[in-house]
């Protein structure tokens, strides 16, 4: 399903070569966590990759807005307006995660807490991204491969099929979701080189990337309402699904996802620029 979204588009060489040091280690890790599920169940994982992933977006702003042709106030006032905000919603979200407020079977509420987690940001940050001119004048800075490189992490949304393989999700969410996020993952390098190359190919391999990452989420989004208890389940399946909210793996669709769409979101914006511009 999602690989219909995605047109054909063909990669260099070294790109390629770059899948040889990202699946093996990729493969070890959704092993140990078969082998030991005590570690994602630990939220260690989450934790580590998600601040990982604050610290990288946090430093690649900034070497941004230094590229750019801005003043020292307002390059300061720029990473400020995107750093705080950020770094607010990810400790809200990884509060309420804490403390069961997307467990419905631990704190029940009319009001669908892990749907509102996914598209509000996503409703409320994607036009505040897409039209602001600073951010364009951002975009036009920052090497086109960042973006795409970031999501790398994507590959530690491989603990579904861990998970899957133990009876703890079901296969009908699992398999399309931890196959198309780890797929992701390991595609951003890949794609990011190719984009690094300046040629229209590896633009065009870049936002097939992205169009692949998106149909990732929507996929897995839709299944993952329609298989969870509540007002939009349409699937029991015989062991709960994502939607029963509990932490550590509640953080993957309450945070990491939006946050990762958005992502996809600028990254399509500075390539439509690129192309404009070419």
């Amino acid at each position: 399903m999602t690989a219909a979204a995605v047109p054909a588009v063909v990669l260099p060489r070294p790109a390629w070569r770059s899948l040889l040091w990202i699946v093996p280690p990729t493969v070890l890790w959704i092993a140990l966590i078969y082998w030991q599920p005590i570690i994602p169940a630990s939220g260690v994982p989450t934790t580590a990759h998600q601040l990982t992933a604050h610290a990288i977006i946090a430093l690649g702003l900034w070497l941004g807005v230094e590229s750019t042709d801005l003043s020292p106030s307002q390059r300061r006032t720029t990473w400020l307006a995107v750093m705080i905000p950020y770094t607010l919603w990810f400790a809200l979200a990884w509060s309420a995660a804490i403390n069961g407020v997307f467990d419905t079977a631990a704190s029940p509420s009319t009001v669908p807490m892990l749907p509102l987690a996914i598209f509000l940001p996503v409703i409320i940050g994607t036009p505040l991204l897409l039209l602001s001119k600073r951010v364009g004048q951002l975009l036009d800075a920052m090497p086109a491969s960042w973006l795409v490189a970031l999501q790398l992490y994507r590959v530690f949304g491989s603990w579904a099929l861990a998970a899957w393989l133990h009876g703890a999700l079901p296969g009908v969410f699992a398999l399309p979701a931890g196959i198309g996020d780890a797929s992701t993952g390991l595609f951003a390098v890949p794609a990011a080189i190719a984009v690094a190359s300046g040629t229209a190919q590896g633009r065009k391999a870049a936002i097939a990337w992205n169009l692949f990452g998106l149909a990732d989420f929507a996929v897995a989004i839709a299944l993952g309402l329609v298989t969870s208890p509540g007002r939009f389940q349409l699937i029991a399946p015989s062991v709960p699904s994502i939607g029963a909210g509990a932490y550590p793996n509640v953080l993957t669709p309450a945070f990491v996802v939006p946050s990762s769409i958005l992502l996809h979101a600028l990254s399509l914006r500075q390539l439509i620029r690129r192309r404009r511009a070419g």
